[in-house]
């Protein structure tokens, strides 16, 4: 037996979180590593959902203010849940709409150019939505694609502070980040980054996607002006939950760019004025009325946060991750190209290059571990620290040895599905 394998078992013994994961639903018989694109369900989140459906079942329309959770206020209590997960006041976070829409909803805030300043900048290797909507935003404006400016790459898989600080040009207005870049997994320092484009009088916002639940950030300590996120992934929300946005404090009462009627001031709210009478908080930025069966599955899924803090849980990831590197570089060296940072700046997951990638994935899920391709080369493996032990990454690189020594993953077509 492998050195390996004994060191899964003592550092699965010694795992402080290792009881979680008898709260998720677990498929029999597979190693599920794609936490990192959709979190599994738990016990908890199905408890939740169920409760709002009973709301909603036995109370009508009275469910909106009554019940163990008042439809009303759902954004705002879930935002207050998720509060110490970015690091902010919980005045400064709601829980509404998607990513992009909410990425819609800063830009339209945030970004007022003018003849000197008119550029927006971004990064190369950022999720090609927000490029989508930051090109939308530009055209809106009447401005070029090419006021679009991207921060490059020098290996094509991540990004140096000092490039992104010397990109923060007099042109630019406002730039926009991943914590963590969605394939190679690295952290990127959003301390540095956010100071750099403050001293140059640049707001700057944050992708938080990749990084939420897996990771402590400190937003509102940094000063970072907003950021947005969704919660399918780390935070284990279900299939479309409901994403999030924090905007700084410091910016309260600034006039949003899409108004709607749930940004109204809640007290005033149902006065119906024709007048726009604006939250003094971030729940300014909503446009309209909670998802409350989408919100619902995160009244449960939070509580996992509270209890574990997400401190235990980063330093339970960087544990999981280092450990399925090692596995990798024992059992199957020289086979796969690193893609994500070898050091404690790499997020939840590792990301292995490979010619073949779309095959292997493939092969893996016929030997059940789920696995994430990413055209047109990589894997992502996300060994999940409140539902994976470190049992699980031994037996899942186990596998991946299998197919690659035994050559298995040649049978399949080296193309990803409708879906990777």
């Amino acid at each position: 037996m492998s050195f390996l394998s004994e060191r899964a078992k003592v550092l699965d013994q010694e795992d402080s979180l290792r009881k979680y994961a008898e709260e998720f639903y677990k498929i029999e018989n597979q190693i599920y590593l794609d936490g990192n694109s959709l979190g599994l369900m738990s016990k908890r989140a199905e408890k939740s959902l169920f409760t709002l459906l009973d709301s909603w079942k036995t109370l009508g329309i009275d469910g909106w203010a009554n019940g163990e959770h008042p439809c009303y206020y759902l954004s705002e209590r879930s935002g207050e849940k998720c509060a110490p997960q970015v690091g902010t006041k919980r005045e400064e976070v709601i829980l509404t709409g998607s990513t992009t829409t909410n990425l819609h909803q800063m830009l339209a805030t945030f970004f007022q150019p003018t003849k000197e300043r008119n550029k927006i900048l971004a990064d190369e290797l950022n999720f090609p939505s927000d490029l989508y909507a930051i090109t939308s935003q530009l055209e809106l404006h009447g401005l070029p694609k090419t006021n679009m400016k991207l921060v490059k790459s020098e290996d094509g898989q991540t990004l140096k502070t000092q490039s992104i600080i010397d990109a923060m040009t007099e042109d630019v207005a406002i730039a926009i980040f991943p914590a963590v870049l969605y394939r190679s997994g690295q952290v990127l320092d959003l301390q540095a980054i956010t100071a750099a484009a403050h001293c140059k009088g640049i707001v700057v916002g944050f992708d938080l996607c990749h990084s939420i639940g897996s990771l402590p950030h400190d937003l509102h300590n940094i000063g970072a002006d907003f950021a947005f996120w969704c919660t399918y992934k780390h935070l284990n929300g279900g299939p479309g939950s409901v994403a999030g946005i924090f905007v700084h404090e410091k910016h309260f009462g600034k006039k949003c760019g899409l108004a709607g009627w749930f940004g109204s001031d809640k007290n005033k709210q149902f006065d119906l004025s024709v007048q726009f009478q604006q939250a003094q908080t971030v729940g300014a930025y909503q446009i309209g009325p909670p998802h409350v069966l989408s919100l619902a599955p995160l009244e449960g899924a939070l509580s996992f946060f509270e209890e574990a803090t997400i401190e235990a849980i980063r330093a339970k990831s960087l544990k999981l991750t280092q450990f399925m590197l090692d596995c990798i570089n024992y059992e199957i060296p020289h086979i796969f190209t690193i893609g994500n940072p070898i050091d404690d700046s790499r997020g939840g997951h590792i990301f292995l290059i490979h010619e073949e990638a779309a095959r292997i994935c493939k092969a893996l899920k016929e030997e059940g571990v789920i696995p994430d391709f990413r055209s047109p080369n990589g894997i992502r493996l996300a060994p999940v620290a409140l539902y994976n032990s470190f049992e699980e990454v031994w037996q899942a690189t186990q596998i991946l040895k299998k197919i690659m020594v035994n050559g298995t993953y040649q049978k399949f077509e080296n193309k990803r599905d409708v879906i990777a």
